[in-house]
């Protein structure tokens, strides 16, 4: 942990642009905000996720950074990130709750031959892990760009385009079983 005037010295240099400066940041600071994260999440990834988008916006707000204790600025800032994590999770879920709804209305009179297959395809998709099922969401019904996904979930393109092709080949799976 440096000490007060090395500390001042850093964030200086990290309100200057200085990387080495913001790597010092991040060296002093991953594992607690991590430990943070992780006792609210209980989830490696998602934590992994959220220390991720702390630091980014700690690069992308440092001006903001007034004075009085850095640690009280960084774990407010962190705080922000994961009540932003909630709410999304939360309308995520919503979403999922009205398409729900909305499958569960349709009559049977009203369903064509290729319904069941829709339907089985809805089931299949419904035993996915949330995260792969939110992937093939927002590509296929959303019809996000492998671009806004991966923009939006604060990962390299490849990751998304990985995890999104899994997904793909356990569907598959799940719907010739």
């Amino acid at each position: 942990m440096p000490d007060s005037s090395d500390l001042t010295r850093i964030i200086n240099g990290c309100k200057n642009g200085n990387a080495e400066c913001f790597s010092q940041i991040v060296d002093v600071y991953a594992n607690r905000c991590y430990g943070y994260f992780y006792r609210l999440t209980g989830n490696k990834d998602v934590c992994d996720d959220l220390l991720s988008e702390l630091f980014v916006k700690v690069v992308a707000n440092i001006s903001s950074y007034r004075g009085g204790t850095f640690e009280s600025w960084l774990f407010r800032t962190a705080s922000n990130v994961f009540y932003d994590h909630l709410r999304n999770k939360q309308r995520y879920k919503e979403t999922l709750a009205v398409r729900k709804q909305w499958l569960e209305s349709e009559t049977a009179e009203n369903k064509s031959p290729d319904d069941e297959q829709i339907d089985k395809l809805q089931m299949q998709l419904n035993k996915l892990d949330e995260d792969t099922k939110e992937l093939i969401t927002l590509h296929y019904y959303s019809q996000l760009t492998f671009r806004e996904m991966s923009k939006m979930r604060s990962e390299p393109i490849g990751t998304t385009l990985s995890k999104l092709h899994r997904g793909l080949q356990k569907l598959r799976q799940m719907m010739e079983s």
